[in-house]
């Protein structure tokens, strides 16, 4: 990779985490994302593949590259930023480190998911496709499941998956890292398995938060914290 420029690092990192995270990439979205001709991003795909021939294979009737099963990223993604990433709907794929240094410190994290099960996960979810997992609960030890899994969480302290499971027969959350295999079905999910089905999950709770009325000496701290108007901090 040391042959081409950083603009087009940048480019071809992007080929990648596509492939990786979604299992596909257009000559359009290149086109699209760094504002390119149609003859530099086509530039750009055949360096990719020249790299890497066995990440990607192009479906002439979709026109479409698609991820094979013998693809290996080129380009190293860092598990907690492609949360962060994925999280704010980020594809740059470049975890360049900069040259400068913030005074800015952050928790370290107890437990950082597998990259490869994110990717996987992420695929199954923007290709809307079941997946059997292998997972491991504190109740019934290690064993194969068949989710349709819809979305990723973070919950504050570890990352969740919201998927229907085949098993039970309802939707459920699942510890990230207690997944430690994923193999995507290619089926497609049944009406009751979608997410508009998950109803704890799409009902909005309108919550009014306030200082306690009592056991606050200067609420304002409390107001200050939150970012509360009018002494109330409004969440859906």
């Amino acid at each position: 990779m040391n042959e081409f420029s950083y603009a087009q690092k940048q480019r071809l990192a992007y080929i990648d985490f596509k492939l990786y995270f979604t299992g596909m990439v257009t000559r359009s979205e290149i086109v699209s994302h760094f504002e390119l001709g149609m003859a530099a991003a086509t530039r750009d795909l055949k360096f990719y593949k020249d790299n890497a021939p066995e990440n990607m294979a192009y479906d002439n009737v979709e026109k479409k590259y698609f991820i094979t099963t013998k693809f290996k990223p080129i380009f190293k993604h860092d598990a907690r930023r492609t949360l962060i990433k994925l999280a704010n709907n980020i594809s740059d794929g470049f975890d360049a480190i900069g040259d400068t240094s913030f005074p800015i410190e952050s928790p370290s994290p107890l437990n950082v998911p597998d990259i490869d099960i994110i990717a996987k996960l992420s695929q199954a979810i923007i290709n809307r496709k079941p997946s059997s997992v292998i997972y491991t609960s504190l109740s019934s030890g290690s064993g194969a499941r068949e989710l349709v899994p819809h979305s990723i969480v973070d919950n504050g302290l570890r990352w969740h998956l919201r998927a229907y499971d085949r098993k039970s027969k309802s939707f459920r959350d699942f510890v990230l890292t207690r997944i430690t295999k994923v193999t995507i079905i290619a089926q497609t999910p049944s009406p009751e398995e979608d997410k508009l089905e998950d109803n704890q999950w799409m009902r909005m709770v309108p919550l009014q938060i306030i200082p306690h009325p009592n056991n606050v000496k200067h609420p304002t701290a409390i107001k200050l914290d939150f970012g509360m108007e009018k002494g109330m901090l409004e969440v859906n």
